[in-house]
């Protein structure tokens, strides 16, 4: 089996656990998996921010200061209960989206699969719903980089939203992009009610993007808004 991100082929690892498919062979080599670092410890209780890059001045509570400011203004509150980020956006995932996101690379949805899948069984939601990209950007792209890693990881994707094309949102300042415009509307509606859904999306940075999508989804019924994003910027 060659690893899915430099073509190596890698050492043969079978074991009676794989054989069986008790245990899944890795996507990536050994050296491509230390490329990306996995997030653990004590993290923000809403956004997933790692304890080690906060402020030393603020109190190590359950919750970050950006998390803070958002659930300080009543429009936000409880918009999102939960992000889950999966890797630090260190050098190696951003080179890794780059060629996934911009590059065309589909195949490399595969390359975190396992991860994705484990978190996504653990969280357990009604519907999983990728962040949409605008008609604009799907035809540049050609491909919704959030839906290729729900689909790649075995589950369904559920396209309940739309978007509006606006300027990237890399060229946007952190202020810009907590107060942008509205983004997301609800493209197939449906029965909502009482529901845990679930949002898929490559990178948490702002959390506005987030934010503004699980606000159409409470409009529409949801109980509960989580997330799951690959990296946390």
């Amino acid at each position: 089996m060659n690893c899915l991100y430099c073509g190596k082929e890698q050492s043969s690892r079978y074991s009676w656990l794989t054989v069986f498919r008790l245990k899944e062979e890795p996507a990536l080599c050994l050296d491509c998996q230390e490329r990306f670092q996995r997030i653990s410890g004590d993290c923000c209780s809403i956004c997933g921010r790692p304890l080690s890059e906060w402020p030393a001045e603020w109190p190590r509570s359950h919750c970050c200061l950006d998390c803070v400011r958002w659930e300080e203004d009543e429009n936000w509150r409880s918009v999102l209960t939960k992000n889950v980020s999966l890797f630090y956006y260190n050098k190696g995932m951003k080179e890794w989206l780059a060629r996934f996101k911009y590059r065309g690379d589909y195949h490399l949805a595969r390359c975190f699969a396992s991860e994705i899948r484990n978190e996504i069984r653990r969280m357990a939601p009604d519907k999983i719903v990728p962040i949409p990209l605008s008609e604009e950007r799907l035809q540049e792209r050609g491909f919704n980089q959030a839906k290729a890693l729900v689909e790649e990881a075995g589950f369904h994707a559920e396209e309940l939203l739309g978007r509006f094309h606006t300027e990237k949102q890399s060229k946007k300042s952190r202020i810009e992009r907590i107060h942008l415009p509205e983004v997301f509307y609800m493209i197939h509606p449906a029965s909502l009610a009482n529901e845990t859904v679930l949002l898929v999306d490559d990178i948490y940075t702002t959390g506005s993007t987030l934010r503004h999508a699980a606000k159409v989804l409470k409009k529409h019924g949801a109980q509960t808004v989580l997330a799951l994003t690959l990296a946390r910027g």
